[in-house]
Parts: C-alpha cells; structure tokens; sequence
C-alpha cells in the first residue's frame, strides 16, 4: 500500500515537471477534441448565475477577474481563468471554455451556430441534490437542470446535423463535471436530520441517475473532478477552533470519492462504450497544502481576497483584503482556487501518469477515444 508521504512526494516531482511543460510549450495540445460540454458547480461556472435573478452566488464584480484579460469579472470564482478554461484549451486548443448556456440561448440569432463546440451549463452554488445551494444562494441552476438544459442543446445540435452526425458529434464530445462540494457544505451549514450515510447513499445514487441520463442522450466520454479536502479551505478553517481543517468534511469527501469510483466501475460495466476519467483532487490538492513550496505555493491556508480569518467570512468584493502576489496563493477567495492553482490542477488532470492522482486514464488519453 502507497502511503500518503509517497504520493506527495510523487506529487511534488509531478508538479516540477508540469512547470517544465508550462514554460517550454505553453500551447501543448495532445487531444484535438471538437466538442466539450461542461456540467456542475463554481469551479467551473463561466458566468451562469449572471442571468439568474436574485441569485446570491454570484461573481461578476471586482475583484473578481482581476488577472482576466482586460481585468473583467466574467462570472468566474476565480482572480482569471478557471479548470474549465486550461482544460478545453489544452484538449482542444479553445481559448477559454465555452460559453454558458444561459448567455448563448440571449443570442437567438447566434444560439444554434454557437453550440456544435461546447457549452458550459455549470452553476456555482448548485450540487448534485435538486435542492442544494438554494437556502444559501437563493438561485441556482441544479446538476439535474443542466442536464435538462443540455438535452435542449442536443435537439438543436441534431435539427442542424441529423440524426446520424449529431449522435457521432454526442458521443464524441467530452463531458466535463465538478460537483458534490456543495452539497456536503449544505449539511455543514444546515445540519440536516441525516446520518453521513444516508447522505453518501442518496448522492450516489441521484448521481448514477444523472449519469445516466447523460448517457442516453448520447454522452460516452466523462471527465469527473472529485471533491477536493473541503474542510481546509478558507470558509471552514474560518469558523474551525485553531484554524484547524474540519476533518469531518474531509471524510465525507474521501468516502464520496471511493463511491463515485465504485459507481462508475458499475457504470461503465452496465453501459456499453462508456468511458471515464475520475480525478483525485483531495490527493492533489492536501499535496500542496501540506508541500507548498515544493508546490510553487507561499500561502495555503488563507484567500487572497476576502475578510475576517483566513480571509473565509465573506465573498470578495471591492471592499475585500486583497493580496498583491496572487500566484503565491492557493486560495483566491473563501472556497476557490486561484489561476494558478487552477491551472495546476487541469494540467495534472490531464497529463497526469499512474494511478493516484486520475483513474483508470487521465482526460487526455479519454479524449482520444473515437466512437
């Protein structure tokens, strides 16, 4: 058995290689994928709840954006770019991800020509549950709407192509998906009357419906971000006695990701040509935690924009604690990464080689699979 100091030492050696790569070909691109739709919570949201009225999950205002281009607050979690962006660019040599559905389906003119290379559908604040994130955030799009949203998109993709091309365009397009944090967030903060569980259960299996559901609208290739250690970010050390990570959230974390696998080993089994990539971000991300300099890291307890401990009480706004060098940062606010950090983490995800950090294959390798 691998103990956790010899994955973060593998860790570390990884992450110096991944920064050879940056500075010697920062265009590298292994997978020419055509299509890539994007599904789950902030940390790929693009600017959804932008158009989400009373919406308090949102992050369209400084300084928000700060290192984006042009310093504009797009409705990503993030001081610029977010894993959605450094993964569809580096599968598909995009610039940045697509973008959301609920600013596409604005355009009517546009809407039909715009969406045969992706769509971001991804919600911050939203979960797995249909109702997560709303007590919180009031208004959030749920992984079972996106879902719903998405089946719009491919009755649109298949008026414009046909049956015959749209289903080979579906099958082949890449699905990416970060979600679950929020919903073990929701029974931190709410303490609903459910044991850890029934809640795993319930998740699980809401989880397996919505794959399928994917799966018989013709999604064959599943990229899948498990939930990173959530109990040391900013927002929980902030109201955590020392400071301390809350370990309970960490386990809730770690025993979802062992289910999710087991889940998509049945999946992929019971589904013909169904294929999977599931990251192990709460390895990743702890090696840094607990290796920051070896990480590239100064700073990996506290945001760099908000207020209170740790910079975790508050959102970011204008009137936040912001620091000056970003890229020394972890955290950029109470619960995301920063650019840097995101970038890191997309990178690994998609080159990465063995087993502890992306299993069976990492997004690279699945991106190449034709159907």
């Amino acid at each position: 058995m691998v103990n956790l100091g010899d994955l973060l030492l593998r860790y570390s050696v990884m992450i110096f290689m991944l920064h050879v790569i940056w500075s010697s070909n920062n265009k590298l691109v292994i997978a020419d994928v055509s299509t890539i739709f994007i599904f789950g919570d902030s940390i790929v949201d693009v600017g959804t709840n932008n158009y989400l009225n009373g919406s308090l999950a949102t992050a369209n205002e400084p300084y928000y954006g700060i290192d984006y281009p042009h310093h504009t607050a797009t409705g990503r979690f993030s001081n610029g770019f977010n894993p959605a962006d450094y993964i569809a660019r580096y599968l598909g040599n995009y610039k940045k991800s697509p973008s959301a559905f609920l600013a596409l389906v604005q355009k009517t003119s546009t809407f039909k020509s715009s969406i045969s290379r992706g769509v971001n559908f991804a919600s911050g604040g939203s979960g797995i549950l249909d109702d997560t994130g709303n007590r919180g955030f009031h208004n959030v799009v749920s992984l079972t709407r996106q879902i719903e949203q998405f089946q719009t998109v491919r009755g649109n993709i298949t008026e414009i192509l046909g049956d015959v091309k749209a289903s080979k365009l579906i099958a082949n397009a890449f699905y990416l998906i970060s979600v679950g944090s929020n919903d073990f967030f929701d029974q931190f903060r709410y303490n609903y009357n459910i044991s850890a569980a029934e809640l795993i259960f319930d998740l699980t299996d809401t989880f397996a419906n919505q794959l399928q559901d994917l799966y018989n609208l013709g999604a064959r290739k599943f990229g899948i971000f498990g939930i990173p250690p959530i109990g040391c970010c900013p927002a929980i050390r902030a109201v955590t006695p020392g400071g301390a990570c809350n370990e309970t959230l960490n386990s809730y974390a770690q025993i979802f990701y062992n289910a999710t696998f087991n889940l998509l080993q049945h999946f992929s089994s019971a589904n013909p040509e169904m294929n999977f990539s599931l990251g192990n971000s709460f390895v990743m991300t702890k090696g840094v935690i607990d290796n920051a300099a070896a990480s590239g890291f100064v700073e990996v307890k506290e945001a760099c924009c908000g207020t209170g401990p740790f910079k975790g009480i508050d959102k970011c706004t204008q009137k936040s604690d912001l620091c000056k060098k970003r890229d020394e940062y972890l955290f950029w606010d109470r619960f995301h990464p920063t650019q840097k950090a995101a970038k890191m983490a997309a990178l690994t995800l998609l080159y990465a080689t063995g087993q502890e950090f992306v299993i069976p294959i990492n997004f690279s390798t699945l991106a190449t699979i034709q159907h």
